[in-house]
């Protein structure tokens, strides 16, 4: 299993923290803060060579809880590359249209409403951005042709449009727990390896053929009562948690079949299913393959009686006239 399988499963056996926005509600009042030259010299550090070789600059600015609503003073600080704005009070992000050298970006719990005339079609090298608990409803205007590693965990995210490999062509790791979305339509990206979606209204799994590359597919507290939708193009995946879903019967799950032959870990506990039937020898005839299901690793006598069933059942086959 991968470093990544590994984490993913950890996180699910150690119970995961609920999304919490902590930005200011709409009827408080937010002094005015705007950044200071004083504030940005406190912040700084990381000495590095500038990108032409020719001098040396600081990189690295931190900023969060400065109670800020304004960043324009941040605009002439051209070499920095990573920079941490996070728990402010911020809505425009534009002054960073200027920081082209930026790779790493965090701006979580701030009040951005919207990607639209925010900078990231500027910011062309930028490869981690983390935007959760803020006030996003859409990905319009969102662009990221070096973006590895995005989450917007914890907005009112709707829909997800526009998320392509042509913008998003690098794109690994996608966060989008804790929104308001109802379908996995719309994720048209072939190279990403993670995708988490848990805590949001899913009700259907659909667009799945495109990930060809997936690896983690976290599906957790959503409102899933089939998983039809899975598709035999998901050719790499190896854990899938749909834990806290709407499952009722054996029969939601037969899609499994369409991805057991790379499947290594399944999380479906706390569905209606495992509180009524006993559900592992059922999972395990259609994940022969399967290394571990729900907290348990599949045990030697498990796989024992899986292969003894599944003789029995292809001998059933042959017998029926």
């Amino acid at each position: 299993m991968s470093e990544v399988d590994e984490d993913a499963v950890l996180s699910d056996v150690e119970g995961e923290e609920e999304t919490h926005q902590e930005g200011v509600g709409e009827d408080e009042k937010v002094q005015v803060c705007p950044l200071t030259q004083e504030t940005i010299s406190q912040g700084l550090s990381l000495l590095c060579r500038t990108g032409n070789g020719l001098g040396h600059a600081f990189v690295k600015l931190d900023l969060k809880d400065k109670g800020l609503t304004d960043i324009a003073a941040i605009s002439s600080f051209i070499h920095l590359r990573f920079l941490d704005v996070s728990n402010n009070h911020l809505t425009d992000l534009s002054p960073l249209a200027s920081l082209a050298q930026l790779l790493w970006l965090k701006v979580d719990n701030n009040t951005v409403s919207c990607f639209q005339g925010q900078p990231f079609p500027q910011l062309t090298y930028l490869q981690w951005l983390s935007m959760t608990a803020n006030r996003l409803t859409d990905l319009d205007g969102l662009v990221g042709p070096a973006l590895e590693n995005l989450s917007l965990t914890g907005n009112g995210i709707q829909r997800v449009k526009g998320l392509q490999s042509g913008c998003f062509s690098n794109l690994v790791t996608l966060e989008l727990r804790g929104n308001h979305l109802d379908t996995t339509d719309g994720i048209d990206l072939p190279n990403l390896r993670q995708l988490y979606l848990a805590q949001n209204v899913i009700k259907h799994l659909e667009g799945l053929e495109r990930l060809e590359r997936l690896t983690t597919l976290h599906l957790r507290d959503n409102q899933l009562d089939t998983l039809d939708g899975l598709s035999p193009n998901m050719k790499c995946l190896q854990y899938l948690n749909v834990r806290g879903n709407a499952i009722l019967d054996e029969d939601a799950l037969q899609c499994l079949r369409l991805v057991s032959k790379t499947l290594r870990v399944l999380i479906i506990s706390e569905n209606p299913l495992v509180e009524t039937t006993d559900y592992r020898l059922s999972v395990l005839i259609l994940l022969p393959q399967l290394e571990r299901l729900d907290k348990d690793p599949v045990s030697p006598e498990e796989k024992t009686e899986v292969l003894e069933r599944i003789k029995e059942l292809k001998e059933e086959e042959i017998s029926d006239p």
